[in-house]
């Protein structure tokens, strides 16, 4: 991979692109990916529900010096920042919906969000990305500060086509008393991936990850995911779940890690996988990392076909075996989405997954 020119914006120059040999890129395309085919262009946002402005110099707080080569690449190529400020003791009724529409072929854009709550708020933010069949690059930073006792959901939806490259980040650090639910839903891309790092710094705080995601032709969809747990009595709880026809391939990689303060801790990780064809592939390498007692962990994972008793129950009171196997398939999502933030994009979630139903194996 050719380094970044000498010219490049402040941290690049004379970097190079990750490997897949690094531990946090093991098992992706990344070599694949070929910077020359793409120009930095303007992120166009529509937001609607509420304001998102706020102090633009708070971006780069919470996920700090990065040396993450495509935080730098953010950084030196995006634009001004969507900033999202609820001051203390204010609940926005409202969610706020922040739009990005992929629209030009061969362009590289780089959005930047910034939610920050204050003591005792609660705000919904979602975020959707969409394009047609264009080959484009997304690199998207998501940075979310939650105040002590404040509640603040957030959820990217992933929609864009198929040869389309997305390269996200979402950092967020949660206070004591406070719970802040992530949710994620991966539809599109060729290769769509998505590194969430949770931080729990506050005695009594939560963190909630779901994700629902659906991969078909040669797509990869992948996830890496932090629970990184500081303050005492703290909770996280993680379930992903994904479905996989064709040659589609995912990816996730999660890390529990309990630091030395952080007794009490509650925390579970689960990834779940259903593969429509013999030729699909679902990479899931959950981990734990304990450094204190007095902790509940827990973590597992599972990748296989449609459950034969549910289908064989279903088929027993006289439903059509592809009609039992996409019911199978719908209802194997509700466990998430009946949990994540979908008020403004439930439906448009939904269609998605109908979308891949009807031209799916099953």
């Amino acid at each position: 991979m050719q380094p970044f020119a000498p010219d490049a914006p402040a941290g690049l120059a004379g970097r190079s692109l990750p490997s897949w040999e690094e531990e946090v890129w093991r098992y992706s395309p990344i070599d694949d990916l070929d910077l020359d085919r793409f120009t930095p262009v303007a992120d166009s946002a529509k937001v609607t529900g509420g304001t998102a402005d706020g102090d633009a110099a708070l971006t780069g707080s919470i996920i700090g010096e990065s040396d993450d080569v495509f935080v730098l690449m953010n950084k030196g190529y995006g634009g001004e920042p969507h900033v999202v400020t609820v001051p203390a003791n204010t609940d926005v009724e409202t969610p706020i919906v922040i739009e990005h529409d992929v629209t030009t072929d061969g362009g590289a854009t780089f959005p930047r969000l910034f939610v920050d709550v204050g003591e005792n708020s609660s705000i919904e933010v979602v975020e959707v990305f969409r394009s047609g069949d264009i080959e484009a690059l997304v690199v998207p930073v998501v940075e979310i500060r939650c105040a002590a006792a404040s509640r603040v959901n957030y959820l990217q939806v992933q929609q864009l086509g198929p040869r389309v490259w997305q390269i996200g980040r979402q950092h967020s650090t949660v206070a004591s008393q406070a719970t802040f639910n992530s949710g994620a839903a991966a539809f599109g891309g060729r290769y769509a991936r998505a590194r969430i790092d949770c931080e729990l710094v506050g005695r009594g705080s939560t963190g909630n990850l779901g994700a629902v995601y659906f991969g078909d032709g040669e797509q990869t969809l992948d996830f890496r995911t932090f629970q990184h747990h500081i303050g005492a009595d703290t909770t996280s709880n993680l379930l992903f779940k994904g479905v996989l026809d064709d040659k589609a391939k995912s990816i996730y990689t999660g890390l529990i890690k309990v630091g030395h303060e952080a007794r009490g801790t509650n925390a579970f990780q689960t990834n779940r996988n259903i593969k429509l064809s013999d030729d699909a592939w679902a990479e899931s390498v959950p981990n734990l990392e304990i450094e204190t007692n007095d902790v509940k962990c827990s973590h597992a994972s599972t990748v296989g076909p449609i459950d034969e008793q549910q289908r064989f129950y279903l088929e027993s009171r006289g439903v059509p075996t592809s009609v039992a196997e996409r019911l199978i398939v719908a209802g194997f999502f509700d466990e998430v989405l009946d949990t994540m933030p979908t008020s403004e994009v439930g439906p448009s979630i939904r269609a998605s997954i109908d979308t891949k139903l009807e031209n799916a194996s099953v």
